[in-house]
């Protein structure tokens, strides 16, 4: 029976047009900077394919592949045909271990999370109804009381951001 592992998660969540890769796009350099190994997954509703008509990879997958990877000298890439969404925990199962996977998306499932919160955007935030979501990042002067839990901090503050996802990663026990 294969050994299980531990492997800590952090969600990213927040609407559309929020700033959650902008903000994840200036964690990475903090949290690689104090030694940590990190890896992403990026979740979206939106159908995407990274393959091109016409291809040898895409006309692989046309022809009835049910994985097909494309390597390179610099990265690899692996596509897997898949009828339903997989879970968090199989996708973050197919990832090689490391110190810290941040999740953007995936706001129903991620054990912990934050949100980045900005009003100007003019979409609801997710935090008065997901008992995941433990901090919220946001450059809002103004910052609603209905959830005593909740920790906010400023948008620009990173480093204390760093500090609080390290501290509050949730840990998937996986096969």
């Amino acid at each position: 029976m294969p050994a299980r592992r531990k492997q800590p998660v952090f969600g990213i969540t927040g609407r559309s047009g929020s700033g959650k890769t902008s903000l994840i796009t200036r964690l990475l350099p903090v949290l690689t900077q104090q030694g940590l190994r990190v890896s992403t997954i990026k979740h979206t509703h939106h159908g995407v394919d990274m393959d091109q008509p016409g291809k040898d990879t895409f006309l692989h997958r046309e022809s009835g592949a049910q994985e097909v990877m494309l390597a390179t000298p610099e990265r690899w890439v692996l596509q897997h045909e898949t009828a339903t969404m997989p879970s968090l925990e199989a996708l973050v199962q197919a990832m090689t271990p490391v110190d810290l996977i941040l999740v953007e998306g995936f706001h129903a499932t991620v054990p912990t999370s934050l949100e980045v919160w900005r009003p100007e955007t003019g979409k609801a935030p997710l935090f008065p109804d997901t008992s995941a979501i433990a901090l919220v990042v946001t450059d809002s002067p103004v910052i609603p009381q209905n959830r005593p839990d909740l920790k906010f901090m400023r948008l620009e503050d990173v480093a204390a951001i760093a500090v609080f996802i390290r501290e509050h990663a949730a840990t998937l026990m996986l096969a």
